[in-house]
């Protein structure tokens, strides 16, 4: 197993110079004031595509020699990160995706120039087809977190944040296959090693948690939950040898506490974020008064970072979440 530092997550920094945006952090006097800390959001959803993804899959292509086509498999984000990045590096891309995708996400993958191929979740296996699709191409799998690359390039997400607020007392980061919990673990313990980082899973699909407990990757059943990025049934190996290690904790939201956030930030940030993005938001506000009572003798209010991890949701579904009914309606 490849071993990794934070010099390759500042490695990745390079590759993505003048390609990544550099999102912004966004704060909050009223979030403020309802969870007692000083909170800094790290508005992903604000990134190429949509979502953090587009850093790690920018970075793992880099790495590939010039001209090979890629194939992936994504329940969104992933997929249309390696469509862009592949377009922008001049390669062809297949992408494997649920039939039930958000159709924003289907569309904008293929709008980016990838071949779409459909299957159903919770009964084939994605990456079987992924790894025949590349047999046939001649192409390489690009998985969607089991990748050193993928966590490196994951992690400048983390590593601006820190650079540019500074060390924080925690960082909340949403967490499926556990490529951008990692790579944020690693810029943390470089950058701020006081900070604790803990990983927020969906309720209903809480397997890195249980990872935890039995010391080794669990398979759960696919999770039904509203966070779609996060539907993932076992934790990748690469991230989970770096989250075992040094991840604080990991903590769950249920998906009412996820639409409340979503609806929390367009109404006060003016800002659209998809479920699995509110993730670290929703479980903040769950551990805010722990944090806030274990600073108590400091003098002043902990410093919690938030990574919001993407934005990607159609319209019409997240007026009808927002607006005080649907959530009930899971994929």
């Amino acid at each position: 197993m490849p071993v990794l530092t934070f010099a390759e997550v500042r490695e990745a920094t390079r590759v993505l110079e003048g390609v990544a945006h550099r999102t912004p952090v966004l704060t909050s006097r009223t979030l403020d004031e309802q969870t007692g800390c000083e909170m800094f959001l790290k508005a992903e959803n604000l990134q190429r595509v949509g979502a953090f993804k587009f850093r790690g899959a920018f970075t793992a292509l880099s790495a590939l020699s010039p001209g090979v086509p890629v194939v992936a498999f994504s329940s969104g984000n992933h997929a249309q990160a390696v469509a862009l990045a592949a377009r922008e590096q001049g390669r062809r891309a297949s992408i494997v995706m649920p039939e039930d995708s958000p159709a924003s996400k289907l569309a904008a993958t293929r709008g980016y120039g990838a071949e779409v191929i459909t299957y159903d979740r919770y009964r084939e296996d994605r990456i079987a087809i992924a790894e025949d699709l590349a047999r046939d191409q001649g192409a390489e799998v690009i998985p969607p977190f089991d990748h050193p690359a993928i966590i490196a390039g994951q992690g400048t997400a983390a590593l601006e944040l820190f650079e540019e607020v500074g060390e924080l007392d925690a960082l909340l980061v949403p967490c499926g296959g556990g490529g951008l919990l990692s790579g944020s673990l690693l810029a943390a313990g470089a950058l701020s090693p006081a900070c604790r980082v803990y990983g927020v899973e969906p309720l209903a699909g809480d397997d890195v948690r249980r990872s935890l407990e039995t010391g080794e990757p669990v398979t759960i059943d696919v999770p039904r939950t509203l966070a779609d990025g996060a539907q993932t049934t076992r934790v990748g190996t690469t991230p989970f040898a770096i989250i075992r290690d040094r991840v604080s904790g990991i903590l769950t939201a249920g998906d009412e506490q996820l639409v409340e956030e979503m609806r929390f930030l367009a109404g006060h940030l003016k800002t659209v974020v998809e479920p699995t993005g509110c993730l670290g938001l929703a479980a903040a506000r769950d551990l805010a008064g722990d944090l806030v009572a274990g600073m108590a003798t400091r003098g002043r209010r902990p410093r919690v970072g938030v990574i919001l991890s993407g934005g990607n949701v159609d319209l019409d579904r997240f007026a009808a979440l927002v607006g005080g009914g649907g959530w009930g309606d899971k994929p």
